[in-house]
C-alpha cells in the first residue's frame, strides 16, 4: 500500500487561498489527505473593520480563529466598566484557545484595523487532531507558548520600570515580525498610546515620554504610527530582565521547594 505524499510549502500555500502563514498556524508535513480535511473544515470570514468585534466575552467558544492579515487586541472589562487590554494578536497567530475549558470567551477580541481571520470550528478541529498526527502537539505547544508569554506579561508588569516594559513590548513585535518573514526592524504599530499604555500598566504620558526619550537615546525612530528600531542590542538587553526575573523566581521556587522537602 503506498505512503501518503508529504504536501510541500508550495502546495500548501496554493490549497489554502495562498496564505503565506499557513505554516505559522498549522503544523506542516501534513500527508495530502489530512491536508484536504483540515482545508476542508476553515471558512474564510468577511474582513472585520476596525474597532468591530470578532468575539465578546461571554460569547458561546464555538471556533478558534487563526489571524491572516491585520491585527486585534484582547481585553477584558473589570467591574468598574474599564478595559483592560491583555494581548496583542498578529498575523498567523491564532485567538479563542483560552474559552476551551469554560466554553464560552473570557475575554473581547477588537479589530484594530481592517483585519481577514480564517474560523476553525473547534469540534471539528478537535475530532481532526485526533486523526491528524502532529496536530494536537501543535495546539497543545500554542497553548504552552501563551502560558509562557502571559507568564512572563505579569512579570513585567509587577517587576520590570517603566523603561523595561517598552523596550519588551518592541522586542517582541519585533521578534514576532520577523517570524512571519516581515521586518524586525521596521513596522506601523496598530495600538494607539493609550492601548499600550493599559497593556504595560503605565500612563499615557509615560509612554509618550519613553517613546521620545529612545528617539533621544537613538533607539527608535518614531513617526506617528511608524517605528524604526536603531539600536536593537540595547533594546534587548533591557528587554531580557523579563527573562532574567522568571529564571531568578523559579530558581528561587526550586529552592524553596527543595528547602521544605
Amino acid at each position: 500500500m503506498p505512503k501518503d505524499r508529504i504536501v510541500r510549502l508550495d502546495e500548501v500555500r496554493s490549497r489554502c487561498q495562498s496564505c503565506s502563514l499557513f505554516e505559522l498556524c498549522m503544523p506542516m508535513g501534513l500527508a495530502e489527505g489530512d491536508l484536504d480535511k483540515l482545508d476542508s473544515i476553515i471558512k474564510r470570514r468577511r474582513p472585520v473593520e476596525k474597532g468591530e468585534y470578532l468575539y465578546r466575552a461571554g460569547d458561546p467558544f464555538i471556533s478558534v480563529y487563526a489571524v491572516r492579515s491585520g491585527s486585534l487586541k484582547a481585553f477584558i472589562s473589570t467591574r468598574d466598566g474599564r478595559d483592560q487590554i491583555i494581548s496583542l494578536h498578529l498575523p498567523g497567530e491564532l485567538m479563542g484557545l483560552d474559552a476551551i475549558s469554560s466554553n464560552q470567551h473570557i475575554c473581547s477580541a477588537m479589530a484594530l484595523e481592517t483585519t481577514s481571520v480564517c474560523e476553525l470550528p473547534y469540534e471539528q478541529l478537535e475530532a481532526l487532531s485526533l486523526r491528524i498526527p502532529g496536530l494536537q502537539h501543535h495546539l497543545l505547544s500554542l497553548m504552552s507558548e501563551e502560558i509562557r508569554h502571559n507568564q512572563c506579561h505579569m512579570t513585567i508588569l509587577a517587576r520590570l520600570p517603566v523603561d523595561s516594559r517598552l523596550a519588551s513590548f518592541l522586542i517582541n513585535l519585533s521578534g514576532r515580525y520577523r517570524t512571519r518573514g516581515f521586518s524586525s526592524t521596521e513596522f506601523n504599530l496598530s495600538m494607539s498610546r493609550n492601548d499600550i499604555a493599559n497593556l504595560l500598566g503605565m500612563a499615557v504620558e509615560t509612554v509618550s515620554r519613553l517613546f521620545t526619550q529612545f528617539q533621544e537615546q537613538g533607539l527608535l525612530q518614531v513617526e506617528r504610527k511608524h517605528i524604526k528600531i536603531l539600536n536593537h542590542d540595547t533594546l534587548q538587553t533591557m528587554h531580557n530582565r523579563c527573562s532574567d526575573l522568571i529564571a531568578s523566581e523559579e530558581a528561587s521556587k526550586d529552592s524553596s521547594s527543595s528547602s521544605t522537602s
